[in-house]
């Protein structure tokens, strides 16, 4: 399987933030989106997943030979500053989203057995979302992910604002989730793509460019990479 962007564009008033672009992700993999803040990764993002109009261009997901458009479904998009429901507790989150996907995804578990899978204490389980963590929240959004089960994962910053803990449990869990999937962990961080990612990407004025990991073991070539960067910050 296979995700396909095709001739993607994306302009705000006289900045073009996307040009042209054309690449295609494998599954089975985590894709590190390396770029500087500002470098339009979250653009990019907010475009594959429809919050965005594009001005040009097309997603389609390779499966078998064949190219079809992206639906909705094969989605799944986790924010960097977690949006869930503060007015519900976890549990009640989790019934719920299971309820009303039950007839899209009729294979589920308890709700106890996402929240052991991501480590979220039984004590918290049953407490308003509006007091949990930055982490926890980010968990939450996860879990709704595991149970969706889309095809492409896009995961925003994902790992920033989180303690060493829990982010290397979200490493761990994020490999877990690969196989089958295509997944893409946007970050500005290069050694934390290097440490999670299978494939580094790097968006460099508004291209997607493939990196071969092996190359970042010179230093030189890593400093060719953070000068992309910086021109990219200035330009």
């Amino acid at each position: 399987m296979k995700f396909v962007i095709s001739h993607l564009s994306k302009h705000f008033e006289k900045k073009e933030v996307l040009r042209d672009i054309d690449f295609a992700f494998e599954d089975g993999k985590i894709y590190g989106l390396l770029g500087r803040n500002g470098a339009g990764k979250t653009t990019l993002f907010n475009c594959i997943n429809g919050d965005l109009k594009s001005d040009g261009g097309t997603f389609s997901l390779e499966e078998n030979g064949q190219l079809r458009p992206m639906k909705s479904d094969d989605i799944g998009y986790v924010l960097s500053t977690p949006t869930v429901p503060e007015f519900l507790t976890g549990r009640e989150f989790l019934k719920f989203f299971i309820d009303i996907n039950r007839e899209r995804i009729p294979q589920t578990a308890e709700p106890d057995a996402y929240f052991d899978y991501v480590s979220i204490a039984p004590d918290d389980r049953d407490k308003l979302l509006k007091d949990y963590s930055h982490g926890m929240k980010n968990k939450m959004q996860m879990i709704v992910n595991i149970i969706s089960e889309p095809n492409l994962l896009l995961l925003d910053e994902p790992l920033t604002s989180l303690d060493v803990v829990v982010a290397e449990e979200m490493k761990a869990l994020l490999r877990t989730q690969k196989q089958g999937k295509i997944v893409i962990l946007s970050t500005h961080i290069l050694d934390l793509a290097l440490d999670l990612c299978d494939e580094i990407v790097l968006l460099n004025h508004g291209i997607l460019e493939p990196v071969d990991k092996s190359n970042l073991d010179s230093q030189g070539f890593r400093e060719k990479i953070i000068e992309a960067l910086r021109e990219e910050d200035h330009g």
